[in-house]
């Protein structure tokens, strides 16, 4: 071994890394047994112990994912199904147990992976003495259908395949992450939009209980998360977009994966257009592993009481407009029939109710006050829900991310939904043709970076995000002066910034029993 390698070993076998910088990566370990063939739509297996050396200098294949994908795959990255595995970045151990943060990436469900250029965790790792671990999941047809209602005594399926890797990769990291100098009593999760969604999610759920111990959540669209009979509906339509019969489900075992996500596409095109609002794939609410709705958990004082940083970002959909995708509704016409299903899929709603929170957005009408109100409903007001409960018993920090480059200004962009990915991890200009700074605002961006990753840092060691470093104090939340920290050019804390939107709302037009 030389000093640009470095072999740890670990509860399934010994893994070669490679120095980045001043740190060690280690890319592509496996962290549960392939999940094609038999394993298909059920729980992750824990993975064959290996004897020769496992050389991780490469990431492991991505999750099957649809073809016309906005997120770009990075060349020399494969597509394949063998994708449960996990990417670490530490600095060399020393015997001195470090913080851990595990990142779990969006994509509405349905895209992205653990290798993207913008999550490399080597600069966190460098600037905070911390262990970063990036995580692979099971995404769309093959990680966020829930077949299980179709289940035969010859075939069965298991719901939220996908959350259950993220805990067996967060029980890898438990039982693992000490050989590479990680203190597994001291993990913190982060993850943004479907994986701050899932974290979420994952503090609703008994079994992930103890895995972690502080969690980020960036975004996170908590209120989609489906009940079982319309998991099932969605079941149906998919094998009727292959052609399949119910009788005949045991085939989706056996076809090619790019079969599955192709018809995928089609789903997560179709549903979020004749339901506005919704999600084609996303974590269900089963009573087994996902026992409640994760908002009315939190309402209920049944998530986990860890400390929690929690935010979303000022102009959420403007992203979904510019991409002209259905994910978000952007138009009059789709904010109200995404009332309207609320107003169905709810009676206990009165229509005073729902007429009274269209009055809120004046322009609703236009096209900024419909994005305004889809943001609030889809982002915004369930942060300060999962907020004002999580307050009650642990601590809380709320932030609003409102900082935009000149360019994305002058694209009508801001502070869209995932601008501040780079902010967080430090890496600015992972795109082949990144416009963000064609108009200047590099440096003011990465001081603000630096005071996100250091409060995020503080935080990982210490269980509050203090910047240590004459950064403005970020009060903890609660509902007396619900204080928000507003992220730009000069951090504000400003009590209760959503105060008239939040009445509006009330707690209870978008929770569930």
């Amino acid at each position: 071994m030389d000093a640009e390698t470095l072999i740890v070993g670990c509860k399934y076998g010994d893994v070669r890394g490679y120095r980045d910088g001043s740190v060690y990566t280690w890319k592509g370990v496996p962290y549960a047994a392939p999940t094609s063939g038999d394993l298909r739509f059920r729980a992750p297996e824990p993975p064959e112990p290996w004897t020769d050396v496992l050389d991780a200098r490469r990431f492991g294949p991505i999750a099957p994912q649809g073809r016309n994908n906005p997120i770009p795959i990075d060349p020399g990255l494969t597509i394949g199904e063998d994708c449960l595995s996990l990417n670490i970045w530490a600095p060399e151990p020393d015997g001195e147990p470090r913080p851990v943060m595990v990142w779990i990436h969006g994509g509405a469900y349905v895209l992205g992976y653990s290798g993207q250029r913008i999550y490399d965790g080597r600069l966190l790792a460098e600037r905070g003495d911390v262990v970063v671990v990036t995580v692979n999941y099971r995404l769309g047809a093959l990680g966020f259908l829930d077949f299980s209602s179709l289940s035969t005594a010859g075939t069965t399926f298991e719901s939220n395949v996908g959350l259950r890797d993220q805990i067996a990769a967060l029980e890898w990291v438990r039982d693992c992450i000490s050989a590479f100098g990680g203190d597994p009593d001291r993990v913190t999760v982060f993850g943004e939009s479907s994986g701050g969604g899932s974290l979420t999610t994952l503090m609703t759920v008994p079994r992930a209980e103890g895995l972690f111990h502080r969690a980020i959540a960036q975004s996170p669209p908590a209120t989609s998360a489906y009940g079982s009979e319309r998991a099932a509906r969605v079941a149906e339509r998919f094998l009727e977009i292959l052609d399949l019969t119910p009788a005949r489900v045991w085939a989706l075992r056996d076809m090619p994966h790019e079969t599955l996500t192709d018809a995928g596409d089609v789903l997560v095109g179709e549903i979020p257009t004749k339901f506005p609002g919704t999600l084609a794939m996303a974590p269900v609410v089963d009573r087994d592993l996902v026992p409640k709705y994760p908002v009315a958990a939190f309402q209920k004082g049944l998530a986990h009481r860890i400390p929690l940083i929690i935010g979303s970002n000022k102009d959420e959909p403007s992203i979904f407009r510019f991409m002209k995708s259905p994910l978000m509704p952007v138009s009059d016409a789709s904010v109200q029939a995404m009332l309207d299903a609320l107003a169905e899929d709810h009676p206990e709603l009165p229509p005073d109710r729902i007429a009274e929170i269209i009055s809120a957005y004046p322009d609703v009408t236009k096209t900024s006050g419909a994005m305004a109100l889809s943001r609030d409903a889809g982002f915004r007001m369930p942060v300060v829900w999962i907020a004002d409960a999580h307050s009650a018993h642990s601590p809380t920090w709320v932030y609003r991310f409102d900082h935009a480059t000149p360019m994305l200004k002058a694209a009508r962009i801001g502070a869209g939904h995932a601008t501040e990915l780079p902010y967080v991890f430090g890496n600015f200009g992972t795109l082949d043709r990144d416009p963000t700074f064609w108009l200047g605002g590099r440096k003011a961006a990465t001081t603000i970076s630096g005071r996100i990753q250091r409060r995020w840092l503080a935080f990982a060691h210490h269980g509050v995000p203090a910047a240590l470093d004459g950064s403005r104090h970020w009060a903890p939340y609660d509902t007396d002066k619900r204080m928000t920290l507003l992220i730009d050019n000069t951090d504000t804390l400003v009590p209760d910034p959503d105060k008239v939107l939040r009445e509006v709302w009330g707690d209870q037009v978008m929770g569930f029993s």
